[in-house]
């Protein structure tokens, strides 16, 4: 029996992948209508660091899901499933496909799966995690989390700090591990049909290199300043969320003093090599991802042929 559910389109990939690009190109080809997946494009002030699309670039294709959260406020991946939702049926009713673009993998998962029903985010068990971390290093909370939800722990990068942190949080405040809340979710059929597209370099040489070109351009184009800006207004601090990100702890360290320009430039491209090298890890565990090298002789191409086949 055919498939009546309408078409949704996600193309994912590591950092540097050049999916923005990609992303405008077959929103002027196919008039698809685009929505972010980038947990700091989401925030307004984060621009360079998160490698936004220019306000030209936003003016030829619009993303949905941009700017539209203050730095100091949360989000989550259940607020963004429910935002995301929400835009694909609008976009549905006017006639178009949905086209999600990012890196954000755990934004995908969510929004394909559901969320389990966990306790929200509580400031006071994140302080006594935090504090963990600083009095005995990130690892301790790896191994708090093996003891408590070993699924968990075999499935969390034990440099990711996120991840490791809202795990044991879930632990301490629902008194159950996050896997067992997990297995008790209920799934349900996803409203959409979707082509999974993987965009990535199959040189990984080529995407370290150009990870590193694109964050020194970050600091030339004046990222340290951008950060300086946010820090200056007295309300965030290093450990929300959007102080977290890649790019944006690192420059915060710097103009804290606790690190000069050079370790600055050295951990920004180690730490963008470790988010691409899980969200690498993440697209290969992806069902029926159809990747696509962006290296090759023509991926606009290759992609307009899979979503001709695939069908809209």
């Amino acid at each position: 029996m055919p498939d009546s559910r309408p078409p949704a389109i996600l193309l994912m990939g590591p950092t540097a992948a050049g999916k923005t690009d990609l992303a405008i190109a077959l929103h002027e080809r196919l008039g698809c209508e685009l929505i972010s997946v980038d947990s700091a494009m989401v925030y307004r002030g984060l621009d360079i660091g998160s490698a936004k699309p220019s306000p030209e670039e936003l003016s030829r294709a619009p993303h949905r899901l941009i700017d539209i959260r203050d730095p100091a406020e949360p989000y989550s991946a259940a607020d963004f499933r429910e935002d995301a939702l929400r835009e694909m049926r609008a976009i549905g009713a006017a006639g178009r496909v949905p086209l999600l673009v990012g890196g954000t993998m755990m934004y995908f998962k969510r929004l394909l799966e559901g969320v389990a029903n966990l306790p929200a985010a509580d400031p006071t068990v994140r302080a006594e995690l935090e504090r963990q971390v600083a009095d005995h290093g990130l690892a301790s909370l790896h191994d708090e989390l093996a003891r408590v939800d070993p699924a968990s722990a075999r499935r969390i990068h034990p440099n990711d700090p996120q991840r490791l942190m809202r795990a044991l949080e879930v632990q301490r405040l629902a008194g159950r591990s996050l896997s067992e809340l997990w297995s008790e979710q209920h799934q349900e059929t996803f409203p959409w049909r979707t082509l999974s597209i993987g965009l990535a370099p199959f040189d990984r040489g080529v995407l370290h290199a150009r990870i590193a070109q694109r964050f020194r351009a970050m600091l030339d184009a004046g990222l340290i300043e951008e950060v300086a800006a946010l820090k200056a207004r007295g309300d965030l601090s290093a450990s929300l969320p959007s102080m977290k990100s890649v790019g944006y702890r690192q420059v915060w360290a710097h103009l804290d003093g606790e690190i000069d320009h050079d370790e600055l430039e050295r951990r920004g491209i180690i730490a963008t090599r470790q988010l691409a090298k899980r969200q690498l890890t993440w697209m290969r565990s992806w069902p029926a991802l159809r990747w696509v090298d962006s290296l090759g002789p023509d991926p606009l191409g290759e992609v307009l042929k899979l979503v001709r086949e695939f069908g809209t």
